[in-house]
């Protein structure tokens, strides 16, 4: 398990997309990542519901920061995403399961939910982890 400072460290770390979009992580534990999207009203699409690209770039963060728990280095590969029900309120969150971690691959599961914990989104995500020179 993680813990607050480990947190709060990897909430500090973020750059670029990340940041920019202001996700936070909520919790963090061994291949499962918390994250959190605040929907500001530049987070949304013209009917004042989450624009479809930031819960998916919640979700692959998510999903990423997941995996880097395993010490190893991965990109993502394909990613399927479904949108379920409108992602209104202040805020989403993404909570991910890993599937299956192989020599090479590893797929996650993401559902996103929004402030009622109602499912928004389920999104697969598949990684290739990257070798180190």
């Amino acid at each position: 398990m993680y813990n607050e400072e480990l947190i709060n460290k990897t909430n500090e770390s973020f750059v670029g997309y990340i940041k920019h979009n202001g996700y936070k992580v909520r919790d963090l534990k061994d291949n499962y990542c918390e994250l959190e999207g605040e929907l500001t009203d530049n987070a949304l699409n013209p009917y004042n519901m989450a624009h479809g690209g930031f819960i998916f770039g919640l979700a692959d963060t998510a999903a990423g920061i997941a995996i880097r728990t395993t010490g190893k280095t991965a990109v993502t590969t394909g990613a399927t995403i479904n949108y379920l029900n409108p992602s209104r309120g202040s805020k989403i969150i993404a909570k991910t399961n890993c599937l299956k971690i192989g020599s090479s691959i590893a797929t996650y599961e993401v559902s996103i939910y929004d402030e009622n914990d109602l499912l928004t989104a389920k999104a697969t995500i598949t990684y290739y982890f990257v070798k180190k020179d």
